[in-house]
């Protein structure tokens, strides 16, 4: 696994869970789970179990990188890769990729992020070294597919061609964003749509000529990156790079462009907890389908509840079915979780109104 490396993309503010993100402090740098880690602990630990720790970077805004220097002590600056501005994840992906290679011809890439759920880790790592494989000696873009276990319109869906297998991979005919439910019914019931991970494997080399070819002012904007890199002049270049850079996400800019991308199928126990809905579908419920994460709560005549307080707080619920209930002492927030959608709207609104300090 010497020429085999992690880019983990660390530099998002997760609105969508907002109270308990914040903009100082986004979800992949919180114990949200209880576990004693947070998000980027867990998915660094995760992949240090097959990819040497020197081969592992986390790509991340410059004003997190304190954060990533605490929460996971033992990487060395060389291995932060500083984003000057967010510019979504062609770019961010870009950046890794090129560095990487710049250091190794001859690397092979995986993308993910740093706040994702996987259950069954064995499963997972075997899934990733299988396409560590597939790509070693092919010009392939893998993005990693997980089979559906109900009709979710808040994921993207891969399509994949039956007719063109190879192995255990499958050529991916189209990519849909987050569908409605009645199209996600439909796709769960066709059997060749799977949920977008957006986990990816690649040669670096291969994912370099795809952005040449499908993204050219982003691969010009990163043309002379070689002579930056790993020196004093980086964090003006990458200043200059990003501006040039449009906000466009590896998926629209390459992935549903390229005719050489292939899927996995699998399953391992996913979840990309962007929603607090996401997070209430993996917690453990009481008998009365409620998650509570506090330890002075009491429910009556309440169910199918998400709740997230502050330990020594009492909390009442009384008549409440399907609400998120999340206190984090400044903030508190009640909203139906069928409509935790909107809470980045209400984020939003919350800008425009100078409440800054909450966000």
């Amino acid at each position: 696994m010497s020429n085999t490396y992690v880019a983990i993309m660390a530099g998002g503010i997760g609105s969508r869970f907002w109270p308990e993100s914040r903009t100082a402090k986004p979800k992949q740098f919180l114990d949200i789970l209880g576990t004693g880690k947070t998000l980027l602990q867990m998915t660094y630990d995760r992949f240090l179990k097959i990819i040497p720790a020197e081969n592992i970077y986390i790509v991340t805004a410059d004003a997190y990188q304190q954060l990533v220097k605490e929460q996971l002590p033992a990487l060395t600056d060389a291995q932060i890769l500083k984003e000057p501005m967010r510019r979504n994840t062609a770019p961010c992906i870009t950046y890794a990729c090129d560095k990487i290679y710049a250091r190794d011809k001859n690397a092979t890439i995986i993308v993910a992020a740093s706040d994702h759920l996987i259950l069954e880790e064995q499963k997972f790592l075997d899934v990733v070294t299988k396409c560590i494989d597939f790509v070693a000696d092919n010009t392939y873009l893998v993005t990693i597919g997980v089979k559906p276990t109900k009709p979710s319109t808040g994921y993207g869906y891969i399509q994949y061609q039956d007719d063109k297998a190879n192995g255990d991979f499958f050529q991916v005919k189209t990519f849909t964003e987050k569908p409605t439910l009645e199209i996600a019914r439909t796709f769960m019931k066709s059997g060749d749509f799977l949920w977008n991970s957006g986990m990816f494997v690649w040669k670096a080399k291969t994912l370099l000529r795809a952005v040449v070819k499908h993204l050219p002012e982003v691969a010009e904007a990163f043309r002379e990156g070689n002579k930056f890199y790993d020196t004093p002049g980086e964090a003006k270049f990458l200043q200059e790079a990003y501006s040039q850079c449009t906000n466009i996400s590896i998926d629209y800019g390459v992935m549903e462009k390229a005719d050489n991308v292939y899927t996995i199928p699998a399953q391992f126990g996913w979840s990309d907890i962007g929603s607090w809905d996401s997070l209430y579908e993996v917690y453990n419920h009481d008998y009365l389908g409620n998650a509570v994460a506090g330890e002075n709560v009491k429910i009556y005549d309440s169910a199918n509840n998400m709740i997230m307080v502050p330990k020594d707080k009492l909390v009442v619920l009384q008549g409440l079915t399907g609400y998120c209930v999340i206190d984090t002492g400044d903030v508190l927030l009640v909203c139906e979780k069928s409509k935790e959608q909107e809470i980045k709207q209400i984020t939003v609104d919350l800008k425009v109104a100078d409440l800054d300090k909450y966000l």
